[in-house]
């Protein structure tokens, strides 16, 4: 398929190794910062070994105290939040399993033509007996047809590959070209269909991150603009 340059090859989460080193310093006590314990141990000991002629002023004894009280509040909400993104994370994945079978748009049918290539691929629901794709500019004029007559008795996603010229034969600049296919089914039914819509055959999980297959391609969830019933 033509369009997939958003850099979905990079599905790796540069956070993950700051996020184990951070976690793996804290197990082993050789991070930098004090947590609620140690915060606790600190303050026991300067009572401790305090001088009994001169105690520690009460004042600072509360507001080391209410010090204590803001880093465990702190913590337990750390904690909360943690518990609800993953559970949220748990509810997104098994809402994007309930979507295969369902139709997913991209919300835009325009292919980019780069080095005086295109290919693309188009979903057509029911099996092709005739018709025409056609390709248009950014203006919508249409620059080029092409007989879907290779196509006849197929349906589902097929592929196309355009060498960017126009009806006249001349080569086109790159950039980006609208495709629409209109044809008839086997029942002589009047069809149309363009390049972005396709069934959802799959959902992949990576690093906490949902993909949904469509074409021969994975999407971000968040690419996909609209999901519907077939």
């Amino acid at each position: 398929m033509a369009i997939n340059t958003k850099g979905y090859e990079s599905l790796l989460n540069p956070g993950t190794a700051s996020s184990t080193t951070t976690k793996t310093a804290a197990s082993t006590g050789s991070a930098d910062t004090l947590g609620k314990d140690d915060f606790l141990k600190l303050l026991l000991t300067e009572l401790q070994h305090q001088d009994p002629t001169s105690p520690m002023d009460s004042d600072k004894i509360l507001t080391q105290t209410s010090q204590l009280a803001t880093l465990e509040s702190a913590t337990k909400t750390n904690t909360a939040l943690d518990n609800l993104s993953s559970q949220l994370k748990e509810s997104v994945s098994a809402n994007a399993t309930n979507l295969i079978g369902k139709m997913g748009s991209l919300g835009y049918n325009a292919i980019t033509l780069n080095n005086s290539t295109a290919k693309y691929e188009v979903y057509f629901p029911t099996e092709i007996k005739s018709g025409t794709l056609s390709i248009t500019d950014k203006d919508k004029n249409v620059v080029q047809t092409i007989d879907l007559k290779d196509a006849v008795g197929k349906s589902g996603v097929i592929s196309f590959e355009w060498d960017g010229k126009n009806k006249y034969g001349e080569q086109l600049k790159d950039g980006y070209y609208g495709v629409t296919a209109e044809y008839l089914d086997k029942n002589n039914d009047q069809q149309k269909t363009q390049f972005g819509v396709y069934p959802v055959e799959s959902v992949r999980y990576d690093n906490g991150s949902s993909y949904i297959k469509l074409g021969s391609n994975y999407f971000p969830m968040s690419d996909v603009v609209e999901y519907y019933d077939k």
